[in-house]
């Protein structure tokens, strides 16, 4: 098993579906991947006219744009979940973000609808958690999410000051995106649009538990998740120097008294990765 040092997505902006004027918005954001939702934000009556604006939208995006755009569907359970699946086998759109899941089936439904479909399995139940290391491994996912709301509510947590509750199934969803050979999850939303502090704590303490990337609900919560993902200067300037002596003498570099092994290797790699805008 390998581990990519292709860029991920740090960033996930959630975009109402009954909100086509605002999805070239989120994109000119600079979020790295924007979340057309067809699942919390939009009514029950309103999720065919969300599903049609998602697609004559994308059907006309450019493919740079369709390559940051993913759709949040309605979960297995639901009566929209055959519906949501059609829309994005018939408009080719091939990120899905799943909800609730907790069963692999779920999971099968998708891959099986669309083909070369990319599953973010968001997860969000104690029921997920419990099964997240079966539901990593799955064919199909391609990043595990982490519903933080969801999951408190359905452990009766309160999270409002206090999110160390969560840190059990964040752990355990890390290790198992690890396992799974899967980029690092992506931690959940932080809903207090005006306290850039709570969110950066936030994001603090996912990182701590081994997550890369943020779900975020509006476009100002986007630069600073970036700017705190960003490597410091002094990580950079290491990341270049083992990259340059790696190069000199591959497989039998030094740097700084250190030997420059392929795990040293592979960790420069990240941390340039992480550098870019």
């Amino acid at each position: 098993m390998t581990t990519s040092t292709d860029p991920q997505p740090r960033t996930y902006l959630f975009v109402p579906g009954t909100r086509p004027e605002r999805f070239g918005k989120a994109l000119a954001s600079g979020a790295d991947c924007v979340l057309l939702d067809l699942e919390d934000a939009v009514a029950a009556a309103d999720k065919p006219r969300a599903r049609d604006a998602i697609a004559r939208w994308y059907a006309g995006a450019a493919p740079a744009d369709r390559a940051r755009i993913a759709v949040r569907i309605n979960d297995a359970a639901s009566p929209c979940f055959g519906d949501d699946l059609r829309a994005l086998k018939d408009c080719g759109c091939t990120q899905a973000v799943l909800p609730k899941v907790e069963e692999p089936w779920q999971i099968a439904a998708v891959a099986a609808a669309i083909p070369g479909a990319q599953v973010m399995a968001l997860m969000e139940s104690a029921r997920g958690v419990a099964r997240v290391d079966e539901l990593a491994a799955a064919p199909g996912v391609a990043r595990l999410l982490f519903g933080t709301l969801d999951f408190a509510l359905d452990l009766d947590i309160d999270i409002t000051d206090d999110a160390s509750g969560l840190a059990y199934a964040a752990s355990r969803i890390a290790i198992a995106s690890r396992l799974a050979g899967l980029p690092a999850p992506v931690a959940g939303v932080t809903p207090q649009l005006d306290d850039s502090v709570r969110l950066l704590t936030d994001l603090a303490q996912a990182r701590q538990l081994g997550f890369g990337a943020k779900l975020c609900v509006h476009p100002s919560q986007v630069a600073p998740v970036h700017a705190a993902l960003r490597p410091s200067a002094q990580a950079l300037d290491w990341a270049r120097r083992v990259m340059a002596a790696d190069s000199a003498s591959p497989g039998a570099a030094s740097l700084d008294g250190r030997m420059v092994d392929r795990p040293v290797v592979l960790q420069a790699q990240r941390t340039l990765s992480l550098a870019r805008e």
